[in-house]
Order: structure tokens, then sequence, then C-alpha cells
């Protein structure tokens, strides 16, 4: 039995800032803490946010000989080193192949940056027909199942049938207030663009020139000190205003996992029959890939062509090769069926 569905998660995972200097991120224990007065663009700076925005934020491609590629890293070796560790779940397939032996493989696939490619404006961020296709495919073998912070109105285009889970339903008429405001605050900034999710508020600045970015994080930051129950934070080129609230990406698929839901819904009578994969490109994912790796219950998979430190065993560079992922999958699950007739 599938699963089916895009699940909703909204939380994204904290950078880790400095909490003596500013409330980004901090845990809900600091937020009764009087403000200082107007924070100076030094806040964002001193607090670690101007840097991780700019450590989110992979190079821009650029076209050689009708290629797509990513500008050459200066030290190529760093690269190789990263690749070492994370390699290539496509050149590694025989491995996972092997650990899913005897196994119920489930996906799990993040949206944006995953299955859709990351582009200049996120409401043309549409995944492919070829893509769909592969997904689809995937999901006639295998419990399959979106995981995505999107709005419930985009979530509902990805697929008839949907489940929600919206702890953060209370924050609506305050999440819709901090969204004017800041789309106000946004107007002088050229290429800014303020998102409204429902549940969270985003600002993305990657069509801002990057002498503009401090303002961008000054402002949102500023504005937020008249909101204690909402927090900061980061993905791809994007500040995203969000609840203070206990629910993540690795929460959302923690009980799909769980013994209850794989006696219910995969007919399985043991939880280590199942073997979860997580494919994903954001910080928002390193919460599922913490889940699959504690224990080893299974394998997340970063989408990335710039090395970072993650929670993933595998890595695939972009939307392209994660759809050669997925046919390869369902390849080895077409031989696997031939040859043992399930």
């Amino acid at each position: 039995m599938d699963l089916n569905s895009n699940h909703k998660s909204s939380v994204l995972k904290d950078p880790s800032p400095s909490v003596n200097k500013s409330r980004l991120g901090v845990s809900s224990r600091f937020m009764m803490s009087q403000w200082k007065k107007p924070a100076k663009l030094d806040d964002v700076r001193s607090n670690g946010w101007l840097d991780a925005m700019i450590s989110s934020s992979p190079p821009r491609k650029k076209l050689v000989k009708d290629f797509n590629v990513e500008v050459a890293p200066e030290d190529d070796f760093a690269q190789r080193a990263w690749m070492v560790k994370y390699p290539s779940a496509i050149s590694s397939f025989a491995h996972i192949a092997a650990q899913a032996k005897k196994k119920k493989i489930a996906v799990f696939l993040d949206y944006d940056g995953t299955l859709s490619p990351i582009v200049d404006d996120p409401d043309r961020a549409i995944m492919s027909d070829a893509m769909r296709s592969a997904v689809k495919d995937v999901a006639s073998y295998f419990p399959t199942a979106i995981i995505s912070g999107r709005s419930r109105d985009k979530v509902y285009q990805l697929g008839k049938e949907v489940n929600l889970f919206q702890p953060a339903r209370e924050f609506i008429p305050v999440i819709n207030e901090v969204f004017r405001t800041l789309v106000e605050k946004m107007k002088d900034i050229k290429g800014a663009k303020v998102e409204n999710h429902k549940f969270c508020a985003s600002v993305h600045y990657r069509n801002v020139d990057e002498k503009d970015w401090p303002i961008i994080a000054q402002r949102v930051h500023d504005h937020l000190k008249q909101y204690p129950r909402l927090r900061l934070t980061h993905g791809r080129k994007v500040l995203e205003v969000r609840p203070v609230i206990d629910w993540n990406k690795g929460r959302a698929v923690e009980p799909m996992i769980s013994r209850n839901l794989i006696k219910s819904c995969l007919g399985l009578s043991n939880k280590d029959d199942l073997l979860p994969i997580y494919i994903g490109d954001d910080t928002t994912d390193e919460d599922a890939f913490k889940v699959l790796r504690d224990g080893n219950r299974g394998f997340g998979i970063l989408v990335s062509s710039i090395p970072k430190e993650s929670n993933a065993f595998y890595s695939l560079r972009d939307p392209s090769e994660v759809k050669k992922f997925l046919k390869t999958l369902v390849k080895w699950a077409k031989l696997e069926k031939n040859s043992t007739g399930f």
C-alpha cells in the first residue's frame, strides 16, 4: 500500500547564531527576554546570519559550449574528498540494492531543488513531465511520499491524494500580518520577493545584489522583534519566518517509518523490514537525513553540486541525477520482480 502523498512540514533547521547578540533561531526559553534598542547592521554579521545566507547560496551556473556546468572550484581536491565521503547514489547503487534485499523500500522526496530545479522565480519551480513520470513509476513499485513545506494550495497541485499536517494553523493571522509588512519593507530592494506560504513567510534574495543582502537580513531581523513566537531560518537564498514549534521534516518522516504505520499501511511485521530512502537538497532535509542515519535505519541522499556537510549517506548533483536514480531504482525493482515473482 502506498504512502502516496505529499506530507507537509514547515520548520527548518536553525544554524548556530550567537544567542547573546540576537534572537534569531534561539530556543523558546529565551523568548521572554527584553529587546535591546533597534539593531544595527553589525547584528546580522556578528550572530552569523550573513555568513549563513552566503554559505547556503550555491554559485550560479554558467553556460559553456551548450552545457550547464558549475563554476569550477579552486580546489578540486576538496570536491573529490567530499565525493569520497558522500559518494554518488548512482555509482553506489549496487550497495544500496544489496542493503535492500529482503526489505521493503519506501521513498521520500523533497520537491524544490530535488524534483524541480531551483529557479529565480519560485512559482516557476515546476516538475517536468519526465520527472513526474519517473516519480509515478517509482510509486508503482514502492510506497512514495513527497515531503514538502509548500503551502496547502501548492501541495494540492502535486497530486490528488494529499496528507496534510498543519501544527501551525493558529499562526496563520500573524504570518499574514508579517507577510504584508515584509512586502512593504522589501519594495525598494531590487529583485527581492516575498511569499506567503500560509504557515511561513519567505523572503527570496536570489535575484538581489549581494551588497543588499545585509539590508534584507537586518530589516527582517528588526521586524521580528515584535513577534517572540516567530523565528527566522534560512534555506537556499531565502529567509523564512516560521512559528516556534517543535516540527521539522525529521518529525514528519519518523511516524511513517514507525512500527504502527508499517503495520497499518505497508503490511510489514517488523520495522527492520523497511529501508527508507530520503532524497532532498536543503537544510530543511537534514533532520530527515538524521532520523535515517540514527540506528542505520535507511539512506539519506543529498542533492548538491557543491561540497557541504550533511547527515546524508550519498549524493546526487541535481534533479537530472535524481531522475536517473529513480529510473535505476525502477529498473532494479522490475528485475527483482521477474527473478523472485513477488
